[in-house]
């Protein structure tokens, strides 16, 4: 993934801070990505799932709102329309850059401005919400205490998240003449709500009233025990995978020709986190994986370890060198299923530098089709021993087979 620090003129054409989280392959889609209150661009949950997209080809713009992070502007001036402004900024600078973007991705009171700006949009083809409230005037509580002084003096001294913030009258008359129903009403855009049942700072009450209000298509998805923050790299990393599955039904991102000289492709693995050993493997567009390391050796386990990927590609390579003989000699194969066991352990192997030249690997296949015959069943073994992983394995490897009865 590649990352450019850029600046764009906001709603007041103060200069916002911005990140642009490009694919390394290529560019097949863009979203924007809208943080929550007080938060900024670069908080763990933008950073995380703004790699995530970008792994699978869709580039993210991420910005800081007018006042807030990196952006110049005086947050006291703001409102929740100030902040859809700024998206709908954002968006423009995205199109005269080439990249108009078709998917909003929103984060709490982000969430509520997605909304609103996917319908002052063209092109928007798909918006998800992660904990949004669906009253954007629920922010008021957290500043509760201060309504008062904001209602006599005008604005007030609040501290959100041990930082000092000043919040005006305007803000407080802007968040609470926003009406949502009818916008969600309206919205052509698919729509994806996701929330936490036991977030307690936006109750999940809030993303059943903004899944009721839209008409199809929309789709809801839990975060289960996820905070308010999405803080958690797991919580992150699953809302990252659910989001990129989902907008490619609505989505039409096309598929990249490969590079000359390589018929199928490259296979590209970028690192996913850095404090651990997740990696994304992405092959052409629409092909992504994970590889990791068990949590017995510091992994999150959210994919296959290298060696669990090499004992992939020799058992699908056994059950499809199988299957391409038996439907060129019309042979009544049923079915194919290749158990390959590999007798090391990846992350032992690196942490220790072994340099053992014979792997061994065992390789048990089911045949099933009643009607096959003895000697078939035995030519397909042979077969089995034809497959190109194979080959390539048994010059430095050892590989051992055995017919399941």
């Amino acid at each position: 993934m590649a990352a450019k620090r850029i600046t764009f003129p906001g709603h007041d054409g103060s200069q916002l801070a911005a990140r642009l989280d490009l694919p390394s392959g290529p560019h097949l889609a863009t979203a924007i990505f809208a943080h929550c209150f007080t938060c900024g661009k670069d908080i763990p949950a933008a950073r995380r799932i703004a790699a995530r997209l970008a792994a699978m080809g869709i580039a993210v713009l991420r910005f800081d709102f007018t006042g807030l992070g990196h952006s110049e502007g005086e947050f006291s001036n703001t409102s929740f329309t100030s902040n859809v402004d700024d998206l709908v900024a954002a968006a423009s600078w995205a199109t005269k850059e080439g990249m108009p973007p078709s998917m909003l991705i929103g984060h709490s009171l982000g969430g509520a401005a997605v909304i609103k700006a996917a319908g002052m949009l063209d092109g928007i083809k798909a918006v998800v919400t992660i904990a949004a409230p669906f009253d954007p005037s629920h922010v008021t509580h957290h500043f509760s205490d201060a309504l008062p002084e904001i209602e006599e003096k005008g604005s007030a001294e609040v501290t959100l998240g041990g930082r000092p913030f000043s919040i005006g009258k305007s803000f407080i008359e802007d968040t609470g003449s926003v009406e949502l129903t009818q916008v969600l009403g309206s919205l052509k855009a698919a729509l994806l709500v996701m929330h936490a049942p036991l977030d307690d700072t936006v109750s999940i009450d809030s993303a059943t009233q903004i899944f009721i209000a839209k008409k199809h298509p929309k789709s809801f998805v839990s975060l289960d025990s996820a905070n308010h923050l999405i803080s958690r790299a797991e919580d992150a990393e699953y809302a990252a995978e659910i989001i990129a599955a989902w907008a490619s039904r609505y989505i039409k991102r096309p598929l990249p020709a490969p590079p000359a000289g390589a018929p199928e492709g490259i296979v590209r693995v970028s690192e996913a986190d850095r404090s651990g050993y997740l990696q994304d493997i992405t092959s052409g567009s629409h092909i992504h994986l994970l590889a990791d390391e068990p949590l017995a050796y510091g992994g999150t386990n959210m994919g296959m370890s290298p060696y669990g990927f090499l004992s992939a590609s020799l058992g699908a390579c056994t059950s499809m060198t199988i299957r391409m003989y038996a439907r060129r000699k019309e042979w009544p194969l049923e079915h194919v299923q290749v158990d390959v066991s590999h007798d090391k352990v990846h992350a032992q192997d690196a942490a220790t530098g072994a340099k053992e030249k014979i792997d061994s690997f065992k390789r048990i296949i089911t045949i099933a089709g009643a009607e096959l015959t003895a000697e078939q069943r035995a030519r397909l073994l042979e077969i089995a021993d034809r497959c190109p992983v194979h080959r390539t394995l048994e010059r430095t490897s050892k590989v051992e087979t055995t017919l399941a009865e």
